[in-house]
């Protein structure tokens, strides 16, 4: 399996600094980056640590969870997936995770609600990406919409 690699370039301290991240394996964007856009309530243009783990949380898990319906018998016609990342402080210093929400909304032919809620909570567990964050408390809200 191949290797995927983003890189950043900053400029200055972490309150009057900025920072491009680059998204080089692809190539497809770069995206600018600041710690006080990051800590604040409207990103202004930005983006931060936690939306690209969102990112890559909410299309890992989809993924997943698509092979585990289709594993059940089911088949996909449509996942809407949300993972939400939360930063705040961290009581040992500086900063943490402190929760991810993924919220799925799906229409599945071929499983009844059983079937899909055990198809979701096992991609929550096998997806990589929630595997590498087993640190950080995921919770899941799974819904099938048929």
């Amino acid at each position: 399996m191949p290797t995927r690699t983003a890189r950043t370039d900053w400029t200055g301290g972490l309150e009057d600094g900025s920072g491009k991240v680059e998204l080089s394996s692809s190539k497809l964007a770069t995206f600018e980056v600041s710690f006080p856009k990051r800590a604040a309530e409207d990103a202004g243009g930005t983006t931060s640590p936690e939306e690209l783990i969102a990112a890559a949380h909410s299309a890992c898990y989809a993924m997943q969870l698509s092979a585990l319906i289709a594993e059940a018998g089911g088949t996909p016609q449509a996942l809407d997936v949300q993972a939400d990342v939360s930063l705040g402080p961290d009581p040992a210093a500086g900063f943490r995770l402190t929760g991810i929400t993924l919220k799925v909304r799906a229409e599945v032919d071929g499983l009844d609600a059983d079937g899909f809620a055990k198809a979701a909570a096992d991609a929550k567990a096998g997806c990589p990406v929630s595997k590498a964050l087993t640190g950080v408390e995921i919770t899941l809200d799974a819904a099938l919409e048929r």
